[in-house]
């Protein structure tokens, strides 16, 4: 039985690993398509965690990692500089188009109410 769960287990590393990998190389893109890039890992409940990705041009984009250790390990893979918060600083850094002050504005004036 001992053999099993350690088999298990480190068929879950393997692919948590892989699960890394992939996610540096999606960072790794994005920061060199903007730039460089910095990042925010926010855990979001079971759906696992955010990876907030802001690059050096103000663009910003988001991904979801399956754990928070994975996050982690994906970030540290890509070479990125990780903030703890996002917090005024970097979030300044956020450069926001039309599309998303239509959004906005939208759910300010006459967009679909959540009642």
């Amino acid at each position: 039985m001992a053999d099993t769960q350690q088999v298990d287990d480190s068929k879950q590393a393997a692919k948590a690993e892989r699960r890394a990998a992939r996610l540096a190389r999606q960072i790794g893109s994005f920061a060199q398509a903007h730039g460089g890039a910095e990042a925010q890992v926010a855990y979001i409940g079971h759906e696992g965690t955010r990876i907030v990705l802001v690059g050096s041009d103000g663009g910003w984009g988001d991904l979801v990692a399956p754990t928070y250790a994975i996050a982690r390990s994906a970030v540290e893979k890509a070479g990125v500089t990780v903030h703890e918060d996002f917090d005024g600083e970097f979030a300044a850094k956020v450069r926001t188009g039309p599309y998303e002050w239509k959004r906005m504005a939208g759910i300010q004036l006459g967009g679909p109410s959540n009642d």
